[in-house]
């Protein structure tokens, strides 16, 4: 062993391979034999063989060796598509609050005012929130949609984690999100190109409906929760099936992109809105389809050079309302010729070119609207003026959503990414 040390210690790296081996050989009994460094015969040049492993390599051979590849880096886990961080029962609401829940209202009726304080702060999402909506059958829920990619289910009154759960399925940010009809299942739309149908209760994607244009709005058949509209970048709208996951029909004429939706109350025709600056056409910003001959019925329904962001149709009267960027909300019929009031419209809000939405609340006599100047404004439906104006945000105020059980129950969600809960 000492020898093999000072043999080690007393010669440099740059003398030849061969002496070393023969002085080393000398202290044992057997005869030096000649150093004959081995190498596959299939490789050409011994120099580029990798080192054998615990074999001494001189700084000259070192030196000719190629670099060893670099380490790979450890793989980053995936995070799952579907996050539960809560619970989506209404096991955790108040008993005061899940009796009113389970009380459904007839007709125009309205319920008593509610005593308790009903209110609610709701963060997570980290950019803008486009769009909020209630589940008619689990009314304890609420979805949101946001400019993060992500698409949150809350539920509202819980004790404990009020954010249910978080879905991640889209790649890019998500423009809107609507509840079936049927269970727990979920409908989001984004800048990705597609539509996705989730199973919240289960936590999994069952659906993805693909398209070659930005999707920004979707809206189930009032009557027939298979069957959905989407519109989109392109101008293209579509009727999906959801048991097939294939295009029922087509609605196609040379629009901008759409902007809203609607079913009119029969749920035989639809109504449109697209945007004018790209289609250079103002009688083409607002148009009425039948659903089943795949035609207009009108297009001469809103002629003002403004883009509409919102539709939304009265839940009695024959009539529906679009929110234009003229800042007021138009009111029209849903009876054919389709005419615009020109007497009648909701002001003093504004819209500045945010995709401002607006809702009627349960029983039809109050319309909601958010704003531009992060405020609420609640208008009587049959004089059109402000009964009230909350404001709520320092950024605009992008979505509004009167709750499908409790009448003066209202949600609402920003730019800032925020939403709130309030009577």
């Amino acid at each position: 062993m000492d020898l093999l040390c000072s043999a080690y210690s007393n010669t440099s790296d740059d003398e030849e391979e061969q002496p070393k081996r023969q002085r080393l050989s000398l202290s044992s009994s057997n005869p030096p034999k000649p150093y004959l460094p081995f190498f596959p015969s299939s490789l050409s040049n011994p120099q580029t063989h990798a080192p054998i492993s615990g074999r001494y390599i001189s700084k000259r051979q070192r030196a000719s060796m190629p670099p060893l590849p670099a380490s790979l880096p450890d793989p980053v886990p995936l995070s799952s598509p579907f996050t539960l961080s809560g619970s989506i029962s209404c096991a955790e609401i108040p008993h005061s609050i899940s009796s009113l829940l389970k009380t459904k209202p007839k007709g125009h009726q309205r319920l008593n005012p509610i005593s308790e304080n009903l209110s609610a702060t709701l963060y997570g999402h980290t950019k803008a929130v486009n769009a909020i909506h209630w589940s008619s059958t689990q009314s304890h829920l609420l979805a949101s949609a946001g400019m993060d990619h992500m698409v949150y289910i809350w539920n509202v009154w819980s004790r404990n984690q009020k954010k249910a759960c978080a879905l991640n399925f889209h790649s890019a940010a998500v423009r809107d999100v609507k509840w079936s009809q049927q269970g727990h299942f979920l409908l989001s739309c984004g800048y990705d190109c597609t539509s996705r149908l989730i199973d919240v209760e289960k936590g999994l994607e069952t659906q993805i409906f693909r398209e070659d244009q930005i999707v920004g709005v979707i809206k189930f058949d009032p009557f027939n929760s298979n069957i959905f509209l989407s519109g989109g970048s392109k101008g293209h709208i579509k009727l999906w099936d959801v048991r097939n996951g294939k295009v029922v029909h087509n609605y196609n004429r040379n629009l901008g992109s759409i902007l809203d939706v609607e079913f009119t109350m029969n749920g035989k025709q639809f109504i449109s809105s697209s945007d004018v600056s790209g289609s250079n056409a103002s009688e083409n910003s607002i148009i009425v389809w039948d659903v089943s001959r795949q035609v207009p019925l009108s297009n001469q329904v809103y002629v003002e050079a403004y883009t509409c962001p919102c539709v939304r149709r009265h839940p009695f009267d024959s009539i529906f309302v679009a929110q234009s960027n003229g800042n007021y909300v138009a009111i029209f019929t849903t009876i054919p010729p389709f005419r615009l009031n020109k007497y009648k419209r909701y002001e003093n809000h504004g819209v500045s070119g945010f995709p401002i939405k607006c809702n009627f609340s349960l029983d039809g006599k109050t319309l909601a609207s958010g704003s531009s100047d992060g405020s609420v404004y609640l208008y009587d439906y049959h004089s059109t003026k402000v009964v009230k104006k909350i404001k709520a945000y320092d950024q605009a105020c992008i979505d509004v959503a009167f709750h499908p059980v409790i009448p003066n129950v209202i949600a609402s969600c920003s730019w800032d990414g925020s939403i709130l809960v309030f009577e």
